[in-house]
Order: C-alpha cells, then structure tokens, then sequence
C-alpha cells in the first residue's frame, strides 16, 4: 500500500491487483479438479496424509496453514490501533457489523437455506456440518484481501489498516466463544478442546510469530519489509492452493456424487455479503462518514478471512465434512462478487455524498 501527499491531503495508489487475486476463483476451480482427480487416482496416498495426526491436528495441514497466513498477518500493524478514534463512527460500524449483525445472520440464512429449503436436495448427516463451516466462514472478519478492496475504491488507508488491526485483536479473544456460542443455537455439538486448540495454533501463536517477524524487519527499514513480503507471498499462495487440493482429494466422492452442493452453499454466502457489505455502507452514510471510509468498513463487513475458516473447519470437523466444504465455496466466490461490491460502491459515489434527506450535511470531501 503506497501513499502520496497532494496539497495536504494523503491520497492512496491505486495498484493493480496481483494474477494470483484476480483469478483466484479460477486456481480453486483448478485445485477442485485436481484434488479431485488426485484424489481418485492416488486413494492410498491421501488417506495416509489423512491419517498424520496429532491432538486432532492434522499436521500437513497444520503446517501449511501456518505458511499461509503468517506472511498475511505480517501485514497487519497493531500499532494502528491508536488511529481508531480519529474514525470512532466507521470503526463502530464496522464492529457492530462484523460482530454483532454478520456471525448471527449466516447463522439464521443456514438455518433457512441449509436446514429447510435445501435440505431436500443436500446429504442429510451433513446438514449440521454445512451450517458450522458457513458459521466459521461469517465469524472470521478479512484480515488480507480487505486492503486489495480498500485500493480498489480508493479508501482510507490508515482507516482500513486500523479497522483490520483491531478486528484482529477482537479476533483472538472473540473467535472461539462466538463459534462456539452460534453452533451451540444451532444445535451443533461443540468439540471445546479442539475449537481452543485451532484458536491458539491458527489465530494465537501465528499473530505471535507474524509480529515478532515484523518487528525485526521494520527495525531494518520499509525496503526490508517490503523484499519479505515480496518473497513470502508465493509461498502463502502456494500453500493455499496445495490445501485446497488436498481437500478435495478428500472431498471428491462428495462432489462427484452432488455436484449441486457448491452452488447450493454458495446461495447463503452471496446472501451474506451483500447484505452486510449494504447495511455498513448505509450506516457510514448515516452516521456522516467520509466515502473513503464506508468502502473499507463495508467491505471487510462482505469479505472473510477464509484461511483461517477452512483452518477451523478442517480441524475440528476433518477433511471429509461438509464444514470444510462449506468454507472452501467462500473461497471460490471470493473475488468475481466483491469485485462486484467494489463496482457498486465505486459507482454509487455520488448519491452517497449527496445531502442527507434528514437536513444532514454533504459528505463529499
């Protein structure tokens, strides 16, 4: 993220989105049909790597999570925690939004959609693992792709570093007891030990890791920081796709046996996002917010931090369940629909900054 100054005001550069964000959806695709073909052709091969176990941990996985996400959780600057009160209003919508509207919501859509209006055609013993993957993915905030969005519509910078910031320090306190309290309602047994364990190993000790790692490269300058990122970005890449296709090595005789299911998980997450993505954009406007700052607030309100849901749902549910299934659909859909929202609040610009009908004040800047 690059910042320019032009007559007092600071501006962002907008750059390009790299190939690996752009076509994302079309690598899962890809990982979905090798996994699956791998997983046909090599059964022996991934039932072994199945079975490498350690406190119901799986440790490949485990080990590929951890080259995933750390290098994304070095983005984060927790010291832009002291920011947050320069934008109190978008930063109340964005946790009333992220915390209190978006986990409940998937909650109540995969009870509508999963348990009664799709459950004709979805495998009935996996019902209750369709609803907890859709819960893991709506109770993990975006951590990474939120600054590619917030580029894209040229919002606030410090805002959007701050927003993601203290989401994450909600995270690693919050994530455990939501899921846990939203699977309970949903009348999902909850595997306690696991769900903590998968918090300390995927949310914990990598935020631990990624801001050691960070420390020590700010203290050698921007320029080191930027060459490590640089280079543990393929890696990050690497690991995700490699992940995916070890799922649906597992996943294949689901898929193969009801190709609907994709498009019937996918219904309650596109659901998800634009309603949340709309009610935070709508309340920026209405408590008086810049549009540099709706779009960051509304956009991490729409978009997941899937790593660590595909994570969660893979540990406390395996590599076979629906949960996994659920998360890994979020995935897919990523990209093309919050380009989408990225259109929409970029286009919608000047009825945002129009006067509020109420008497209030112009929010153009």
């Amino acid at each position: 993220m690059h910042e320019q100054s032009n007559g007092g005001k600071t501006k962002q550069s907008v750059a390009p989105m790299s190939i690996f964000e752009r076509y994302l959806t079309v690598w899962v695709l890809l990982c979905i049909v090798a996994g699956i073909a791998l997983g046909q052709v090599f059964p022996v091969v991934f039932q072994a790597v199945g079975k490498m176990e350690f406190a119901k941990v799986n440790l490949p996985v485990g080990g590929l999570i951890w080259v995933m996400i750390i290098p994304m959780l070095v983005k984060v600057d927790f010291g832009a925690l002291g920011q947050v009160r320069q934008h109190i209003r978008g930063i109340g919508v964005t946790l009333f939004v992220n915390w209190l509207v978006k986990p409940f919501s998937m909650a109540l859509l995969g009870w509508i959609f999963i348990r009664h209006l799709f459950a004709p055609w979805l495998a009935a013993e996996q019902l209750d693992s369709y609803i907890a993957g859709l819960i893991l993915l709506a109770a993990a905030p975006c951590t990474a792709m939120v600054f590619v969005w917030s580029r894209l519509t040229g919002g606030d910078p410090l805002f959007t570093l701050s927003q993601v910031a203290l989401n994450d320090s909600i995270m690693v306190v919050a994530f455990a007891p939501l899921v846990g309290l939203l699977l309970g309602i949903s009348a999902i047994t909850v595997p306690w030990d696991t769900l903590l364990t998968s918090v300390v190993l995927y949310i914990v000790i990598p935020v631990i890791l990624a801001q050691l790692l960070r420390r020590s490269l700010v203290s050698q300058g921007e320029a080191a920081l930027a060459a490590a990122m640089a280079r543990m970005g393929p890696w990050s890449i690497a690991a995700l796709l490699l992940t995916l296709v070890l799922l649906f090595a597992f996943q294949g005789e689901a898929i193969i046996g009801q190709p609907l299911v994709i498009v019937l998980l996918a219904v309650p997450i596109l659901i998800q996002v634009f309603f949340n993505s709309a009610l935070a954009y709508w309340l920026n406007r209405v408590v008086g917010e810049k549009h540099s700052v709706a779009c960051p607030s509304a956009l991490i309100g729409a978009s997941n931090f899937f790593e660590l849901a595909v994570a969660a749902a893979i540990s406390l549910f395996g590599f076979n369940s629906g949960a996994a299934l659920a998360t890994v659909v979020g995935v897919l859909i990523e990209v093309p629909v919050m380009l989408l929202v990225v259109y929409i609040v970029n286009n919608t610009r000047p009825w945002y900054e129009r006067r509020v009908p109420n008497g209030g004040t112009s929010m153009a800047e």
